[in-house]
């Protein structure tokens, strides 16, 4: 089957079988479930702004109600300004389960005044190992950017406000699993992981700069959402509204892409050759 020709099907299984989901400038008590902090992660502005708080005692998080099986998925973040060394703050897809998929935004903190590092991942059926990494070419703690994932049955794009950082494209033809079957929630955390986050764990969280704080708003969503429904709400995608569906990086795109894995990208998976002595993985083939 054709990748085109597995679009067209994946598009009939969602009207059969679920819902297309259009949420533009949601609230976020109607879209998300905090999940634990105690208290620590708080949803403000009439539902138009989450925030969440890490301290010595607990981070917190947050999940989406709904999965959603494809789709585009937009947020926008500003992270934990100063002295965020030691700090993870998570916003990713997940399933569950020993096989589950991923697709990960991960920021890793830093001292005050170098960058923070943006870690990537893709998980399909529990193997994951597929790190890319990147520092910004602005400063992600001053204002609000928007972090993007469009995921089809043909790539994942990673975007930063608008421009495409990483795209990972299925290797099922060559016996490389790719995530298309299982449904993932939206989840997001800030915790603490000074035992790894920031230069492999040398630099440790700084308490005394605690509470740590990261904010949320404009979470859209135009994706797939699996329900018992035998037809679409009344929100049913439009030919533009599923575009993702389709989605792939024209020549600008590519263009924009190659210039911030030049020169923003700080480790690729695909170039550790002391990690893979024995030869890189083999979706690399399809992603270089």
């Amino acid at each position: 089957m054709t990748s085109s020709s597995y679009s067209k099907l994946v598009l009939v299984m969602c009207f059969m079988i679920s819902a297309f989901g259009i949420a533009i400038g949601a609230k976020f008590d109607q879209e998300f479930d905090i999940t634990w902090g105690d208290g620590r992660a708080k949803i403000l502005n009439n539902g138009d702004l989450l925030t969440l708080t890490l301290d010595k005692i607990s981070g917190s998080g947050f999940q989406s109600k709904n999965e959603y099986l494809f789709g585009k998925i937009d947020m926008q973040l500003k992270l934990v300004p100063g002295n965020s060394a030691g700090t993870v703050t998570a916003y990713y897809l997940s399933s569950q389960g020993a096989t589950h998929d991923e697709i990960d935004f991960e920021f890793l903190g830093n001292l005050s005044g170098d960058p923070y590092t943006l870690h990537t991942n893709v998980f399909s059926q529990g193997k994951g190992n597929r790190e890319q990494q990147f520092h910004l070419w602005f400063d992600p703690t001053a204002d609000f950017h928007t972090y993007s994932i469009t995921w089809n049955p043909q790539r994942i794009i990673f975007y930063v406000d608008g421009t495409p950082i990483r795209e990972y494209k299925n290797s099922e033809s060559i016996g490389v699993s790719y995530p298309k079957n299982q449904p993932m929630r939206i989840y997001s955390s800030l915790w603490n992981a000074d035992d790894w986050a920031t230069r492999g764990g040398l630099v440790k969280t700084d308490w005394s700069q605690a509470p740590f704080s990261a904010s949320y708003r404009n979470f859209s969503a135009n994706a797939c959402i699996p329900t018992s429904s035998s037809s679409c709400s009344s929100n049913s995608a439009t030919s533009t509204s599923n575009s993702w569906l389709n989605e792939e990086l024209d020549n600008t795109s590519q263009e924009r892409l190659k210039w911030v894995q030049k020169n923003y990208m700080v480790y690729d998976y695909c170039t550790d050759s002391k990690r893979f002595p024995q030869g890189f993985p083999a979706d690399c083939v399809q992603n270089n």
